[in-house]
């Protein structure tokens, strides 16, 4: 087995929330790496953007919490086995992720590919259809941080939201977020979802016909308590407020 039984669950519940109409999701919410498993970097690389999405676990729970929405997460590491990304994608179990190399996702033989998602990538994704299934008509919120330098290149956006075929909700709260005093939003920055790059919201939102949206939030900008307490409150007004202009919109 790759996870030990003393080892957690490849899915988190960060809140059983019903009163809201939002269904959150963080697909990199932690770092863990399994005990069978020596991916051959230091904590330090770990710790770092590409072990996980830093400050969005912490900042999606006082959202769910605040509206009572479903949260779902993934403990462990991206680099374990990335739980965005489409099982044919070349970086599912990345053997380079910016310019680190991960020496231990090199030279894996099929099964042992094969175990990580099963025991990490399908259980997660099943209890996410589950849940969504469960839920009724909701807003998929797809919730992730990125790094405010890549490859030595600073990032200007404080945040972005990202779309595939399906923008009508995403125009509306980058309109809210473009209200915002001093914020730089970036449309589909730093990246944008397809089909061949992204997993989550394309099949559990877009192939089902339901509303989503993706937010990227900077890691600087979450990377304490604090800085997640005040993106919490913003998105804690903004999400009821986009649902009502959507709904309206859609009346």
């Amino acid at each position: 087995m790759l996870l030990a039984p003393d080892e957690p669950s490849p899915v988190s519940i960060g809140h059983y929330g019903t009163r809201a109409p939002f269904f959150l999701a963080c697909d990199h919410a932690g770092r863990r790496i399994p005990a069978s498993v020596n991916l051959g970097i230091s904590d330090a690389e770990l710790a770092r953007h590409i072990g996980w999405d830093i400050g969005i676990w912490g900042t999606s729970v006082r959202i769910a919490r605040a509206l009572d929405a479903f949260l779902i997460g993934q403990p462990y590491s991206r680099l374990v086995i990335d739980n965005n990304r489409p099982l044919t994608s070349p970086t599912l179990i990345p053997e380079i992720s910016e310019n680190t190399p991960i020496p231990g996702n090199a030279n894996l033989t099929a099964a042992q590919r094969q175990q990580r998602i099963d025991e990490i990538f399908t259980p997660y994704h099943d209890r996410l259809e589950r849940e969504i299934s469960a839920a009724g008509p909701t807003l998929f919120v797809a919730m992730h941080s990125f790094t405010n330098i890549y490859k030595g290149v600073s990032r200007p956006w404080h945040a972005g939201v990202l779309f595939n075929r399906d923008q009508g909700i995403s125009r509306i709260m980058l309109d809210l977020l473009r209200a915002e005093p001093g914020l730089t939003i970036g449309e589909n920055e730093p990246y944008s979802v397809s089909d061949t790059s992204d997993y989550s919201a394309p099949v559990h939102a877009e192939r089902r016909g339901l509303p989503y949206l993706e937010i990227e939030i900077r890691q600087d900008l979450i990377a304490t308590p604090e800085g997640e307490a005040e993106w919490a409150e913003r998105f804690t007004r903004l999400l009821p407020l986009a649902w009502q202009r959507f709904t309206g919109a859609q009346a």
